[in-house]
């Protein structure tokens, strides 16, 4: 009886440790960041939420033009850019982070105004990830 009484607080105990580290690991992959934020901002089309994490000065690239603005002015700009290109469809096709902390992405955007490579840079700058490039290139 006690050998039999083991053996169930051992299993037992084994299954709470297994749904323990199973429910971390989803609550990891679940947390977003600023990287996730701006690539959900992307695919909706949303120019507000995209703001949130733009630097002081940024760097826009459209139809073949490209300049720096200042956060207010970009965020103008992409709204406008958002409400004549309606996301329709968004695909993350690489992105790549560096040792310190910057990443890269790339996506293919379909729009109802036509299909772009996006591109978008993001780096450490006092303590927080700032976004400072944003390319949108018809395909």
């Amino acid at each position: 009886m006690k050998k039999l009484m083991y053996v169930l607080g051992v299993v037992l105990f084994g299954v709470i440790i297994t749904a323990f580290t199973l429910s971390a690991a989803n609550l990891k992959s679940t947390a977003a960041g600023p990287f996730e934020d701006v690539v959900t901002a992307i695919k909706q089309g949303d120019a507000s939420a995209l703001s949130r994490y733009l630097d002081n000065t940024v760097e826009i690239s459209m139809a073949g033009k490209s300049n720096s603005y200042s956060k207010a002015q970009a965020e103008i700009i992409l709204k406008d850019f958002f409400a004549k290109n309606q996301v329709k469809s968004f695909e993350l096709i690489h992105q790549v982070e560096s040792k310190g902390g910057s990443r890269v992405g790339i996506a293919n955007v379909g729009t109802s105004g036509g299909a772009f490579r996006t591109s978008f840079f993001l780096q450490m700058k006092g303590g927080s990830m700032v976004l400072n490039e944003l390319r949108f290139e018809n395909k």
